[in-house]
Order: structure tokens, then C-alpha cells, then sequence
């Protein structure tokens, strides 16, 4: 697992949206997993600059969803599936019909995990997953003690998340969904390249955990440590409890200029 550890979070939007236009140059058609919340949004905002510039084309670009709530119609404006559309699809001008997500509002919503499950594997695989992580250590929707080769799976939401994600729906709990659909931590780690990015102090425990702890469901993101090419991101406020901060500055200040992340 690389750290990567950057001065704010502007910086490191600029920095893995640099990835991702490399790896479209490289693959025009590539798989983008996709995240959503607060946290990516500096992603999104830079690489689409870029798109705007003329830096990078990601007019042959697919991409694809890593959760969606259970129960919003799919025209909310808060289903993931709107979001990102409005974040990424529109202004990076994918092709709609590039776009994939799980179906929601699906009657039979175990079928529609299967099938979504199945959809990625037939696509080829993401060949880069935009993770965020919750502060108690979830990435996608894989709560603490999820399975760790879990797969696309209906998942019931604590709390915490709910708590954490009413600001999304003015700041009422009642109006955040008990239900989500989310790649399970099994899914994503087919992932050819996971990027993780996380700022803020309230994140440094999770990242802590996730980076120098030990392997454990309780931190569903510490199975990045299975990956053979994880990238985690973090500004300074988040990389607050790294033990071994300082090393992953001077591996990163080191490594050849041509690696990238």
C-alpha cells in the first residue's frame, strides 16, 4: 500500500485526477469506479478542468457506481445514481449510456446486487475505484465486520452513517435511507487500481487503522492491505495518527518521477 500524504485537499484532487487522465490516455475506454460525498468531489472538480482544457479526453471513458440507496426513486436528487451523473458524467462528457449502477429501486434487490455483480465482471473490470472512507473505517457501504470477500450485497446502514450523511438531506436522519446497495469489499478489491482519499481530522483514526492496523473486518478499509496496487491519499489533517508518516513522505519524495501513483 502506498500513502501518499499532501498538503490539502485541492492537492490531492490534483493528484489523482492526474492518475485517472494518465490512465485514460493510456485505456480511452476505461472502467472509472466512482465514489460520492464530500471527500471525491476535488477529484471530480479538477479532472473536469482538465477535460475542459483540452488536457484530457474522457469522451470513450466508462464509469460506474460503487453504491446506490435502497428505496429513492431514481430521479431523487440525492440517489447516488443522479449524483453522480450531475459530478462526473456530465461534466467530463461521458456518454450516458457509459454510465453503469445498481437498480435501487428494484423489487427484487438481491437480483439486482447479482446482476450488477455480474455487469462489472462482464465490463472487464474497473480499472480504478475512487474510495472514500467513513470515520468509523467503511469504505463503500461495508460497515464495520462486513466480510471481506464479500461481494455486491444489500446492506443495512448504522447510525453513525446515517447520522454521518444526513447533511445530504438537510440535516433530517429521517429522510437518509435505512438500505444501500454496495459493491461488496470482495468486489472491490477485483479492482485493478484502488485509490482511497481521505481529509480532514476526523478521519485520521480510520486512516490510522486502515494503513498501520491490523487486518480486521471491524476496519472494512484495512483490506486494502490485500491489494497489490492500493493508493491512499490524505492530507495532513487526516494523516494526523500515522505512526510512520514521515517514511511515506520520503518514499514518495523518492520514487521515480515516471511511476506515478
Amino acid at each position: 500500500m502506498e500513502v501518499v500524504i499532501v498538503p490539502d485537499a485541492a492537492a490531492g484532487g490534483e493528484l489523482i485526477a492526474s492518475a485517472i487522465g494518465r490512465l485514460l490516455t493510456e485505456k480511452p475506454d476505461a472502467l472509472l469506479g466512482v465514489a460520492t460525498g464530500s471527500t471525491p468531489v476535488p477529484v471530480y472538480r479538477a479532472l473536469a478542468a482538465k477535460v475542459s482544457s483540452g488536457e484530457v479526453d474522457a469522451s470513450r471513458a466508462r464509469v460506474c457506481q460503487l453504491d446506490e440507496y435502497v428505496g429513492l426513486p431514481p430521479g431523487h436528487p440525492e440517489s447516488y445514481r443522479s449524483v453522480v451523473l450531475r459530478q462526473v458524467v456530465e461534466p467530463l462528457g461521458v456518454d450516458p449510456a457509459a454510465f453503469m449502477g445498481p437498480d435501487g429501486a428494484a423489487e427484487d434487490v438481491r437480483a439486482a446486487c447479482l446482476a450488477y455483480d455480474e455487469a462489472l465482471a462482464a465490463a472487464g473490470g474497473v480499472d480504478l475505484q475512487l474510495l472514500g472512507i467513513g470515520s468509523d473505517g467503511h469504505i463503500g457501504f461495508n460497515e464495520p465486520c462486513s466480510s471481506l470477500s464479500s461481494r455486491t450485497r444489500i446492506k443495512t446502514l448504522t447510525e453513525r452513517t446515517r447520522q454521518d450523511n444526513a447533511r445530504f438531506f438537510d440535516g433530517d436522519i429521517e429522510q437518509v435511507p435505512h438500505h444501500v446497495i454496495t459493491q461488496g469489499i470482495g468486489t472491490i478489491l477485483d479492482a485493478r487500481h484502488l485509490v482511497l482519499l481521505a481529509t480532514g481530522e476526523g478521519k485520521a483514526e480510520a486512516v490510522a487503522q486502515t494503513v498501520e492496523g491490523p487486518l480486521a473486518a471491524v476496519v472494512p478499509a484495512s483490506a486494502l492491505q490485500l491489494h497489490p496496487h492500493a493508493t491512499v491519499v490524505v492530507d495532513e489533517a487526516a494523516a494526523a495518527g500515522l505512526k510512520h508518516a514521515d517514511y511515506f513522505r520520503h518514499t514518495y519524495a523518492n520514487k521515480p518521477s515516471w511511476q506515478g501513483i
